[in-house]
């Protein structure tokens, strides 16, 4: 069972990924060994987990796209677990039987990776049969600003900011190897002690302090905490794809991105102009979100409804048939 206590300690780590316990303990009235020890547990049975991931930065130097695959309807699990293994696709969701079978979130340094991955690695394994690749031309929301809603107002003004930045400095950064090591074992876990990290890196803790610090202020990097649907309370996730006009894009991140449910919602390549993902309580809130979504936005046309059977892979973090993380095949965008 999850707790009340779960609950709220895991939103407070997607507002702060890297909080001491001795900082937590009084907005969460527990003891930092008791918020250890239930971090611990989650962490252990796959159910939360804190990792870094691509910063604001990246959705101007990098290119993200959204893959759509359709494959042989009994090789879709067996497609699926091949495409998890490969360091492009980040995200990997099993859908619902129609126009596509797999849904990708990739990232790649700049266009041309992303061309050769989709068009040479991915379109070229045996069981795929098409593909459709859309590009984001803009991030309005994505996972790691999305919160479970577990603290109160008064909780989060003594948090603070979240740890995630803005990218503002990130102009002109170059990673070293010290950052790329940095990089490997925060994407394994974002919670990695400073003196773990040090160990690992071969170098001082007063280094690594410094170096995240300005990979984090940079927005190369963010960190943020997942968890599986047994702590969200929202097992069913649905994108929705749509089109909108031109003057009607620019409002997406006042009106879309909005509603509780948003965890993605991005302008992209195509005819189909908007794609947003929502995680919902369950099937009968699908229609709900869209109705919402159209009236929030009038002039958009839903054209389709992903509703997603399993998710794969979320981030590079393998996850079972619950949502719970099993695995983990890094990513590797920077």
């Amino acid at each position: 069972m999850v707790s009340e206590l779960d609950l709220a300690l895991v939103h407070a780590l997607q507002v702060r990924p890297r909080a001491a316990w001795t900082d937590l303990a009084p907005l969460l009235g527990a003891t930092p060994v008791t918020l250890a020890r239930r971090w611990e547990r989650l962490t252990a049975q796959g159910l939360a987990w804190v990792s870094a991931v691509p910063g604001p930065s990246f959705s101007r130097s990098g290119c993200t796209a959204f893959v759509f695959v359709r494959c042989a309807p009994a090789a879709r699990q067996r497609l699926a677990d091949r495409v998890a293994q490969l360091h492009e696709a980040v995200t990997v969701e099993l859908v619902a039987p129609g126009h596509t079978d797999l849904m990708l979130d990739v990232l790649a340094p700049d266009l041309a990776g992303m061309h050769r991955f989709v068009t040479e690695e991915l379109a070229a394994l045996p069981d795929v049969l098409d593909v459709e690749c859309v590009f984001a031309t803009s991030l309005y929301a994505e996972g790691s600003r999305w919160r479970l809603g577990s603290l109160d107002a008064s909780q989060l003004s003594v948090l603070g900011r979240s740890d995630t930045a803005d990218g503002a400095g990130s102009a002109g950064f170059d990673l070293g190897p010290l950052d790329h090591l940095l990089l490997d074992a925060l994407v394994r876990d974002g919670r990695t002690r400073l003196a773990d990290l040090a160990a690992l890196t071969g170098s001082s803790a007063a280094t690594v302090r410094r170096r995240l610090g300005r990979l984090t202020a940079s927005g190369v990097v963010a960190l943020r905490c997942d968890m599986a649907p047994a702590v969200s309370g929202l097992p069913v996730s649905v994108t929705f794809r749509g089109r909108a006009t031109a003057h009607e894009v620019n409002r997406l991140h006042r009106t879309l991105a909005t509603l509780p449910e948003c965890r993605l919602l991005a302008a992209v390549t195509g005819s189909a102009n908007v794609l947003a993902t929502y995680w919902l309580r369950d099937i009968g809130s699908v229609q709900q979100r869209e109705t919402a979504a159209c009236a929030q936005l009038p002039s958009l046309e839903v054209t389709d409804r992903v509703l997603g059977i399993r998710t794969v892979k979320r981030m590079g973090h393998v996850l079972d048939g619950e949502g719970r993380r099993v695995g983990i095949c890094p990513i590797r965008p920077w």
